[in-house]
């Protein structure tokens, strides 16, 4: 019986063992067969992704998702269909666990709980917690973290900016909100003290409100952070691709080639439909420096 026993465990660790390879690709065999990336990304996060006038997903992290398309395309050697799919903040990484998009680019930055579950391809963005609050109540009141204590913070369940306000002042009242278009009206209503995002998603949504005078970023800077995609554990080869489209194009974009820098000044440049301020840019561009400076180049002839 004990023999019995042993052979069956070794049959199924080597089971294990042999199934590993199979996993590792696990992507990238599917969308060989379906001939389709499904992408996860968000109808609101202005400029990174979001729904046009028209209804259409743009962004700056829709452009970065076609550009792993076609660098899966020349992994594969066919052509292959981009399905994005909008999904809220806190049903990203269950879809993306489940199998039902194969990669996350919207505006996902790292952390160590979310690691636990994920893997994250390179840092193409960077971003931080702000905070977007009536004027007349900026003007009145303090910010700071131990301000914090006993006000309203509105914010996107499962988002860092959640995390972000709870961690610095436990004591602050978290508001959930369903999404951010819910959570500019409570701020409105005056139903929160101020809505917790990416400062860069707050400053676009302030550029185009109408309303544009009755509130104010705060300047405080809760938390810094690198905005990437995310793919399913166990796709080291899919991660490997994904990767080397996102820093053919931050090397491009670098070395000055087109058309990188016209995707790039696309959404933040001095024309773009969200010009962001210059130190803001800067940050993001010195993101990428040490992206590639942790790298090898990729070759000359593939930029």
């Amino acid at each position: 019986m004990r023999y019995q026993h042993l052979l069956v465990t070794l049959g199924v660790f080597s089971t294990l063992l042999l199934s590993k390879p199979a996993i590792a690709n696990s992507v990238l065999e599917k969308v060989a067969k379906t001939g389709v990336l499904t992408v996860g990304t968000s109808k609101d996060a202005f400029p990174f992704a979001y729904k046009d006038k028209n209804g259409r997903l743009t962004g700056y992290s829709i452009e970065m998702s076609v550009l792993i398309q076609k660098q899966v395309e020349k992994e594969l050697k066919r052509p292959i269909l981009l399905d994005l799919i909008p999904l809220a903040p806190n049903d990203r990484i269950p879809k993306l666990r489940s199998g039902a998009v194969d990669i996350v680019c919207d505006a996902a930055s790292f952390t160590w709980e979310r690691e636990r579950k994920v893997d994250f391809t390179v840092s193409y963005g960077t971003t931080g917690t702000q905070l977007l609050t009536r004027r007349e109540k900026q003007s009145q009141r303090s910010w700071d973290v131990a301000a914090l204590s006993g006000r309203r913070i509105g914010a996107l369940p499962g988002t860092t900016n959640e995390q972000s306000i709870r961690r610095i002042q436990p004591k602050a009242q978290i508001v959930l909100v369903k999404d951010r278009a819910a959570g500019y009206q409570s701020l409105g209503e005056n139903k929160i003290d101020a809505f917790a995002d990416d400062g860069i998603l707050l400053e676009a949504w302030l550029q185009r409100t109408a309303n544009t005078q009755k509130f104010e970023i705060v300047s405080n800077l809760f938390s810094k952070e690198g905005i990437a995609c995310m793919v399913p554990e166990n796709n080291s080869t899919f991660l490997g691709v994904a990767n080397y489209a996102l820093i053919r194009f931050m090397q491009g974009f670098l070395k000055g080639k087109q058309p990188y820098v016209q995707t790039f000044d696309r959404w933040f440049g001095a024309q773009s439909l969200m010009p962001v301020s210059n130190n803001l840019r800067e940050l993001i561009i010195d993101n990428m420096r040490l992206v590639i400076d942790a790298k090898q180049e990729v070759p000359e002839n593939e930029l």
